[in-house]
């Protein structure tokens, strides 16, 4: 293993030290900040005042912990290049005839065709806008129109808001929570790892956004891999995969605050995307294994499946049931395992691919999970700390809410 994997690398570590390109910059577009209102939820008390060490020691103290769950739908697609018409209907794409979610996050391979042009020069930013837009009017049209869609709870809109959004060359992830959740969204940020031409530019790669929601950290990675069949193939894969997870990093945070600076450190963590892995058999067997819906055995025989039991990639990882066809057409939009959705510290709750969505070669592959997060409930003490009085009205406005809906957060 160790013999194939410099064998991959070495000549990609030359031509990074020769033409490192940058794949982009970690700025990302997010929806508006927060308005004066979500502001007043905050403490910036927390980060433009360093505590003496007996705060800190009293703050470490002085609180309660408690939990809450919430459902979080993670969805990838590869477009092939294919710009959606406005209208275009992502109702099943998004589930929004069920039960919403409280966090939406969405990975998409080849938002543009990977073209000279699309690798070399810089993002198309009208295109990931256009993605965001027909986002943000099939998760809002699900939102209540009652008075509840422009207050929400305690105040709050529901509408679904974008929290951020990063496009590196074909490579785009948005997430998006619920509006009354964005108070609580802290230390979003971004890093991209290029790996495609010359293992370093970004047709190839992944793009990782990283959030803290209450007290616990999350960490998406949406990736697009190698492709090709030969068995140098596979092994650039893998090799894809230790690099992106080895070179993604993410800002420290600050004095009070020390924030997971590596995918693996977060406490939820979430890989998906086209990772290009086949099916090692014959083209016309495993037609024929599709056409009989033998999932079973294309699974034994699916690369990706075979890697991570032999324990070259994805270490302690897990991937959700495959109880459905492949989500690659040999022909596009006609009835291989390309989309991938693997993770770490978290409960899936069931895969699914999307049947009705095609526009491309490839299908939507998605999961919803349930995860726990942590929540602190802050003393009167630790509020008389950190707090000032033109705080305390809208504090104690809070003091009689369930946990299930607010709890306090720092910032």
């Amino acid at each position: 293993m160790l013999g194939s994997y410099k064998e991959v690398m070495w000549p990609r570590l030359v031509a990074n030290k020769i033409l490192r390109k940058s794949v982009g910059s970690n700025n990302f577009v997010a929806d508006f900040p927060p308005d004066a209102d979500e502001q007043l939820l905050e403490a910036p008390g927390l980060v433009d005042e360093r505590p003496s060490f007996d705060s800190k020691t009293i703050f470490a103290n002085q609180h309660k912990t408690t939990s809450l769950n919430y459902k979080v739908l993670v969805n990838t697609w590869n477009v092939g290049g294919i710009v959606p018409e406005d209208g275009f209907d992502m109702e099943d794409f998004l589930e929004t005839h069920k039960t919403p979610c409280d966090i939406y996050v969405l990975g998409f391979q080849e938002v543009v065709p990977l073209r000279a042009s699309n690798v070399l020069g810089s993002d198309n930013n009208k295109v990931s806008a256009k993605w965001n837009s027909l986002i943000r009017e099939t998760l809002n049209k699900s939102v209540a129109t009652s008075d509840d869609r422009d207050k929400g709870i305690n105040g709050v809109s529901q509408d679904y808001k974008c929290i951020i959004s990063k496009q590196m060359v074909g490579i785009l992830i948005t997430v998006w929570v619920r509006g009354d959740l964005r108070p609580y969204i802290r230390h979003p940020s971004v890093s991209c790892v290029g790996c495609g031409v010359m293992g370093c530019l970004g047709n190839k790669g992944a793009v990782s956004v990283r959030f803290r929601l209450h007290e616990t950290s999350f960490c998406f990675v949406c990736s697009h891999l190698a492709s090709g069949g030969r068995d140098r193939d596979g092994r650039q894969r893998n090799s894809d995969v230790i690099e992106i997870l080895s070179r993604s990093s993410f800002p420290r945070g600050t004095y009070l605050e020390d924030l997971p600076k590596k995918i693996l450190d977060h406490d939820r963590v979430i890989f998906l995307g086209d990772l290009n892995y086949r099916i090692s058999l014959p083209e016309e067997k495993t037609r024929l294994l599709v056409e009989r819906k033998e999932w079973k055995t294309l699974l034994e025989n699916d690369q990706l499946s075979m890697e991570i039991m032999n324990g070259k990639i994805f270490r302690g990882w897990q991937e959700g049931n495959v109880t459905f066809a492949p989500t690659y057409k040999y022909i596009p939009n006609s009835d291989l395992y390309y989309g991938c959705i693997a993770y770490k510290k978290t409960r899936r709750n069931e895969l699914q691919h999307g049947e009705e969505v095609k526009i491309s070669d490839h299908r939507p592959v998605k999961a919803i999970f349930t995860t726990e997060v942590r929540v602190l409930q802050y003393s009167n003490k630790i509020r008389n700390l950190f707090f000032s009085e033109r705080f305390e009205d809208r504090i104690d406005g809070y003091d009689q809410i369930d946990v299930k809906d607010y709890s306090w957060i720092s910032t």
